[in-house]
């Protein structure tokens, strides 16, 4: 029979949020694929503190760049009845971290997925953020490119559950913008940041004040973002009229697309050939 798979969550930046169960399957596994091999030295030293050492178990790297390879040396590895465990640098393998592909090759392979839960920088955010927690969706990383990003937040008008967003420092000032642009400055949210650290904080107000705040200085640490859902269905927008309107302002069929992306989440380019096409028609 084949072997195990613990996809195993870890602490986010607390070591002390690792539980006694992680522990243990830590400490048992043959071998453990981590997501950054670093911080992978100093999590298993905690767990190994916590019962008996495994001198045989072996330690290997699983991150972005080389996961589909690796998935298959993880498959061998459950194929020769071994205990594999699987971490990423925090949190849960799999959520916004390499994992999928390991996870899908055990499967394939008929192993057994065992899932050991533990703390989650998502939930820790939304508990604290003081919005609604009986409906919420977790949106992961926006995309870098604003055009891209706009066009996502334009399609979450209309979304009446709670929003959960990672982010990275130095996009926080641009994201909450076009999250204020997208969906109102009024609407409630709360960046967490290093959360369960000792610097945590949860920084609650509308979407334009905090993008006022870290318009030009980045917070400190990892972020993220929850934002409140809408109350409402936003009223339907006549896009051809909005052109139209726009374009006899003096915009250009570029500038005006682009102002509808974030309001409408309709692509840029669809936007854009509409815009040149009544443009003719003037």
């Amino acid at each position: 029979m084949p072997g195990t798979l613990f996809v195993v969550g870890t602490p986010i930046g607390n070591l002390e949020d690792l539980s006694l169960r992680a522990a243990r399957v830590l400490r048992e596994a043959s071998v453990v694929f981590a997501e950054d091999t670093r911080s992978a030295k100093t999590l298993l030293a905690q767990a190994d503190a916590l019962g008996t050492t495994n001198p045989q178990r072996r330690v290997t790297s699983y991150f972005e760049g080389n996961e589909a390879g690796r998935a298959a040396e993880l498959a061998s590895a459950l194929a020769e009845d071994k205990q594999v465990a699987l971490i990423s640098e925090a949190g849960m393998p799999g959520v916004s971290d390499p994992g999928a592909y390991a996870i899908r090759a055990a499967i394939a392979a008929g192993a057994r997925v065992e899932i050991v839960p533990g703390p989650s920088a998502a939930l820790a955010a939304l508990v604290g953020s003081g919005l609604p927690c009986e409906r919420f969706t977790f949106l992961g990383f926006p995309p870098r490119e604003a055009g891209a990003r706009r066009a996502l937040f334009g399609t979450l008008r209309d979304e009446v559950a709670t929003m959960i967003f990672y982010e990275a420092p130095d996009r926080v000032g641009a994201t909450l913008a076009d999250l204020a642009a997208a969906l109102g400055g009024a609407r409630p949210a709360s960046l967490g940041r290093e959360l369960t650290k000792l610097h945590e904080e949860h920084v609650r107000g509308p979407l334009n004040e905090l993008a006022a705040k870290y318009a030009d200085t980045p917070p400190r640490g990892e972020c993220t973002l929850v934002v409140a859902g809408g109350t409402a269905p936003a009223p339907a927008i006549d896009i051809e009229a909005e052109l139209r309107k726009l374009l006899a302002g003096g915009l250009g069929p570029k500038d005006a697309a682009a102002r509808l992306v974030v309001v409408t989440g309709k692509p840029r380019r669809h936007l854009y050939q509409l815009a040149l096409s009544l443009q003719r028609e003037r």
